[in-house]
């Protein structure tokens, strides 16, 4: 998480900041996420978990983040606009489609991830490259907790 201005136009957010009470559970998370970071996940794979992820659990903060590091990666705004309706599109690839049908499925884990979207994704990737995309869903479904919970909202644009 890079940004933690609040936004100058809704009332303080007297909400906790978990890396100020709990430092320790703040670099757990940060390790998690350097990790990713550190994967051989492309930053396109990265940013289409991040973006569906955050648009499903409803983060403002990580959508906000993630669709401008998308831009900056070189995706198009087209194909940001759409994630949410990627069955509906050709924009994706057969690789991202895959991604995002276990990305939605992870993060909609109670009603748990299907043998053919599983089955999919495994004939798509490698064990290593498929377990990153794992971590990866995972991690960015523990940050939109963070920021849902403790109510970080994205900073106004100037």
């Amino acid at each position: 998480m890079q940004n933690f201005e609040v936004s100058k136009h809704k009332k303080m957010n007297n909400r906790i900041k978990i890396n100020q009470a709990d430092p320790a559970a703040y670099k757990a998370m940060m390790a998690m996420e350097h990790y990713v970071e550190s994967t051989n996940l492309s930053n396109k794979h990265k940013d289409l978990i991040k973006i569906r992820a955050s648009q499903i659990n409803g983060c403002a903060f990580c959508l906000d983040m993630h669709t401008k590091e998308a831009l900056d990666h070189g995706e198009t705004l087209q194909r940001i606009l759409t994630i949410s309706v990627w069955h509906d599109t050709s924009f994706f690839d057969e690789q991202e489609k895959a991604i995002l049908a276990l990305t939605e499925e992870i993060t909609l884990i109670s009603n748990k991830v299907s043998d053919e979207t599983y089955n999919k994704a495994a004939a798509l990737f490698d064990e290593g490259y498929l377990a990153q995309i794992i971590m990866a869903i995972i991690t960015i479904n523990a940050w939109n907790r963070i920021g849902i919970s403790t109510q970080l909202e994205p900073a106004a644009q100037q």
